[in-house]
């Protein structure tokens, strides 16, 4: 393909009549102003989308369009041309043409850059138009620091030579012993796991090597193994930053400590464990900068939706979220917080840990290590004159008894049970020896949740149920199982291969109505299951991950995963 002309990308959009000249007008003003590229100041001020410049490009140059979400991308191809080039220029080489490389830019128009990539690729390249954030996305996940890791993690092997060190006891003396290349690790470790969406790092010891494994949409995967003789240098560093007792190896210990990841504060939640080959470590990583706590945004079904919303929007009861550890229980909760939230009322949360920080809210971490439990703080926040108040767990009597008597005075309580469904947890709660009175006055509603995996949608195709989901599928469908299209994800560059990206939830709730309260306080609980099941009218979660299946949403084996998870 031959060199690109020079245009002028607002004449351009212009003429394709998707910009009017008082925009462009007000546009080049504010780029003067701000110095941001024209392109940015379009988008940014609502004349246009991504997708229309790199569709107007596209036609005034005479060169295609890819929508990179679609395309498969090979990582080998793609590494032709360095990361920072490919950052600066918002480039990608996208396929090897034998005698040609394809490349994707979204400023086609950048002769510099086309000249230096040409340059750098050593190669003829011809060009196509791509999406500037879909680019910036693929950069992301694509230039991952697997080899930057294995090769700093060679190199903190080097420094420490052959010889057995007490870091513990070396510490007090020098804190910043092997500072440098444990810092450049770690940092390594964190960038990459934002690139690739990471909730939890895992940092294990193992006979004759350390592994470290990252969890991605709940499911856990190999980042690399280095020499185990790095591990307590590791183990030390992560101490020092989380304020830990750096000379206890032999018991357990949690803490937390915040980096910054790519301008963004991510913080940490850290535990660590004495095993046969030294500590583990277990690092949660909490996005405070990329979170949205919006109940529209954790995938409720609309109906289920503002039924939840106008139970919280109650001045009184309390409102349990129920399902397993990971099941994103307390991030419905900070959901319906946030919506809460307003100058006119008082909120406190007594937590352990606290996992979001939110302004305008009063947040207190339990720490049983001076008695300051659940029940302790709770007692003590009842006492602030709250109008809501969320205890992260409902771990023990105590704490259920004082929870519930403060929705029985005026207060609405959000908080956390551990049960299987909506309809077992007021059952739950009386075998915890909450009096049955008290739970049929208190208790507003039950929401139970579970997290599937997403299908990806960049290799989402057609799929072909085997006779056991057809089966499985049918106790909802019925004759309709053969009417319906069923998809899963065949993996691609976009998932690492796995099919899946990024997760959504499945929920169910149970409403105390007059008729369920009525049953909650027979001693039969056969018939207050009875009552309850009928007063959600099959919306279970079954119901709601088969829903996604048909949607397109999910695959089969995730939505048996979690039904599998509920049923007897």
């Amino acid at each position: 393909m031959s060199r690109p002309e020079k245009v002028r990308l607002g004449e351009i959009l212009v003429q394709q009549k998707l910009l009017s000249e008082e925009q462009l007008t007000l546009a080049l003003a504010d780029q003067k102003r701000s110095g941001r590229k024209l392109g940015r100041v379009f988008v940014e001020n609502g004349y246009v989308t991504e997708e229309q410049i790199a569709g107007a490009l596209a036609r005034q140059l005479n060169i295609p369009y890819l929508n990179l979400k679609f395309f498969n991308i090979n990582p080998e191809i793609v590494r032709l041309l360095p990361e920072t080039q490919a950052r600066r220029f918002r480039a990608l080489v996208l396929e090897d043409r034998r005698g040609s490389l394809l490349v994707g830019m979204s400023d086609p128009t950048d002769l510099f850059a086309y000249d230096e990539i040409a340059r750098l690729v050593r190669q003829n390249i011809e060009l196509a138009v791509v999406n500037e954030t879909e680019v910036m996305a693929a950069i992301d996940r694509i230039y991952r620091r697997t080899e930057d890791i294995s090769d700093l993690a060679r190199e903190l092997e080097q420094d420490l030579g052959d010889v057995s060190v007490d870091f513990g006891a070396l510490a007090a003396a020098n804190p910043n012993l092997e500072e440098a290349p444990v810092v450049k690790l770690l940092q390594s470790v964190f960038d990459d796991a934002a690139q690739v969406r990471a909730s939890d790092i895992h940092i294990e010891p193992q006979e004759g090597r350390l592994q470290i494994r990252f969890r991605i949409d709940g499911v856990l995967h190999l980042q690399t193994e280095a020499d185990i003789k790095i591990a307590p240098s590791l183990a030390l560093r992560l101490k020092l930053m989380s304020d830990l007792d750096i000379s206890e190896k032999r018991l357990p210990q949690d803490g937390r400590f915040a980096v910054r990841v790519k301008n963004q504060r991510i913080d940490v939640r850290i535990s660590t464990m004495p095993t046969q080959y030294g500590e583990s470590v277990v690092m949660r990583l909490l996005n405070q900068g990329g979170t949205q706590l919006k109940l529209d945004a954790i995938g409720m079904p609309r109906g289920l939706l503002e039924k939840f919303r106008a139970i919280v929007q109650r001045p009184n009861g309390l409102v349990l979220v129920t399902g397993p550890t990971g099941s994103g229980k307390t991030t419905t909760l900070y959901c319906a917080l946030s919506e809460l939230n307003s100058v006119e009322k008082k909120l406190i949360t007594v937590e352990d840990p606290v996992e979001y920080r939110l302004a305008g809210i009063n947040q207190v971490q339990v720490n049983d290590k001076i008695e300051l439990s659940f029940a302790r703080v709770l007692r003590s926040a009842l006492r602030q004159d709250p109008d809501i108040v969320l205890v992260g767990e409902m771990r023990d009597q105590e704490t259920a008894q004082i929870g519930l008597r403060a929705a029985m005075t005026g207060h609405l309580v959000l908080s956390t049970l551990h049960t299987n469904d909506a309809l077992s947890t007021p059952l739950r709660l009386m075998d915890m020896g909450v009096p049955r009175y008290m739970v049929g006055s208190s208790l507003q509603a039950v929401l139970a949740q579970r997290l599937v995996r997403v299908i990806c949608e960049s290799c989402s195709t057609p799929y072909e149920p085997t006779p056991t989901e057809r089966e499985w599928l049918s106790m909802e469908l019925n004759d309709k199982v053969d009417k319906a299209r069923y998809f899963h994800g065949k993996g691609c560059s976009h998932c690492n291969g796995m099919g899946y990206r990024g997760r959504t939830g499945v929920y169910e709730l149970l409403e105390m109505t007059r008729a369920v309260v009525d049953a909650a306080n027979d001693p039969d609980p056969a018939h207050f299951l009875k009552v309850a099941a009928q007063q959600m009218a099959g919306e279970t979660l079954r119901r709601h991950a088969v829903q996604l299946v048909v949607q397109g949403r999910t695959t089969i084996s995730e939505a048996m995963r979690i039904s599998n998870q509920v049923e007897d």
